[in-house]
């Protein structure tokens, strides 16, 4: 969220970003409600004070008669204080829950747009392969080598459900490992976090209000299956004040990860593009309150990620991600899309964001700087790799024409092989 201060402050400028991220957010409603809740504190206290008066009154009364008719309008005006804490109480409510819509404030570098159509292409890498044979989708490659089962993993648990097998399940715990040491070995703290997590922790990351359809939920716990190993990151430092001395803090989660794919009927229903489990190997910083060092270790995010792809010889391009498919959340984003050669276009396998201090302030995430002042943190977040998916343009992009996959050289040792052939 944004500070409330700097709404009240800026509302031209908030009003701006609400227009380029395509938010909902009544803003002017906010605005109204903050002022009567204002006024409605004010009124509050101003009662207090009266009846702060009267009770010193009673104290001092002459007669009875006197006494008991400033006891009378003391308790008066306590039902009047009681009754209008009450209404305070639910005029707080609501503007809280429309400060947690509040959009942050896109960097000046981002485009603006309207979904993922006008995201812009800042970089590309490596060129897409051309085959002299006909080129298999990564479903009938993995069906064909016994590392996919599709139809049991839809008995089990429905649609976009899959069960990795043989090459595939290995492939899966080798790119994982692969992911986790090449980050680690940058300093970053590697992590097994909670695939569950309190409905506090994904309000705290933004996933909550405006993503919750996306989100599995156990009621009879309260709690819910996370998307993304950033909420457990953001959760497990929610409320404490950080020294100086202990930024950033560098750390690679990796976790489980849900996601119910709403609103998504009929996309990429064929194959591991879309599921609703997955795994992924997530980085994340939390950095002090600097904007210029934030897009930096943006920049870094990135380079790591593409590090990844280069090493997996995948080309691809990255996007400078529009305000209208960034997110409320986010001051900038990249989005690194591999090439799918069945499709013959790029396809998103990994996603890089800043959020200045927006999540901290939701989660109460907050570091005392050199000069002894309590300031609230940035965190930034970056998919390593997430697996399914990367298998996609990875076994597609590597296939071979006997219909065997050749094992990029920096996977061979975690993998054990350097071609993916039928099982024995």
């Amino acid at each position: 969220m944004l500070d409330l201060k700097f709404i009240r402050e800026n509302p031209d400028i908030v009003r701006e970003a609400v227009r380029k991220k395509r938010s909902t957010l009544p803003l002017d409603e906010l605005l109204e409600l903050d002022r009567i809740v204002m006024r409605e504190r004010q009124e509050i206290q101003d009662l207090r004070e009266q009846q702060n008066r009267i009770s010193k009154q009673v104290r001092d009364a002459d007669t009875p008669e006197v006494k008991q008719a400033l006891i009378a309008e003391a308790r008066a005006l306590g039902d009047e204080i009681s009754r209008r804490e009450n209404v305070l109480k639910a005029e707080d409510e609501q503007l809280q829950a429309l400060l947690l819509r509040v959009p942050n404030i896109p960097d000046e570098s981002v485009p603006e747009g309207n979904g993922e159509e006008e995201n812009v292409a800042v970089k590309h890498w490596g060129d897409p392969p051309r085959f002299d044979f006909e080129v298999q989708d990564h479903v009938a490659l993995m069906e064909r080598l016994d590392m996919l089962d599709l139809a049991r993993g839809a008995r089990v648990a429905g649609s976009r459900s899959y069960i990795l097998k043989n090459a595939g399940a290995l492939l899966e715990f080798a790119l994982m490992r692969f992911a986790l040491d090449r980050i680690t070995k940058k300093g970053f703290t590697p992590l097994i976090v909670p695939a569950l997590a309190r409905e506090a922790a994904l309000v705290g990351t933004g996933q909550f209000p405006s993503g919750r359809d996306q989100i599995y939920e156990i009621p009879k716990d309260d709690l819910f299956l996370v998307g993304t190993a950033e909420v457990s990151m953001t959760g497990m430092y929610a409320g404490e004040i950080l020294p100086h001395s202990d930024l950033p803090i560098k750390m690679v989660a990796m976790s489980p990860c849900f996601r119910r794919e709403a609103g998504s009927f009929g996309r990429d229903v064929r194959g591991v593009m879309r599921v609703h489990q997955f795994t992924k190997v997530e980085q994340y910083i939390i950095a002090e309150n600097d904007p210029a060092g934030s897009l930096d270790w943006l920049e870094v995010l990135l380079g790591n990620a593409e590090e990844i792809c280069q090493a997996l010889e995948l080309p691809y391009r990255v996007m400078l991600v529009c305000t209208g498919d960034m997110g409320d959340g986010k001051v900038k984003s990249y989005d690194i899309e591999c090439w799918v050669p069945s499709e013959g276009r790029y396809r998103e396998t990994h996603s890089d964001s800043a959020l200045y201090d927006w999540q901290a302030r939701r989660v109460n995430l907050r570091y005392r700087d050199e000069s002894g002042k309590v300031r609230y943190v940035h965190t930034l977040n970056n998919t390593a790799l997430a697996s399914p998916r990367i298998m996609v343009p990875l076994l597609e992009n590597h296939q071979q024409a006997d219909g065997s996959i050749r094992v990029p050289e920096a996977l061979q040792p975690y993998l054990g092989m350097d071609i993916i052939g039928p099982p024995k």
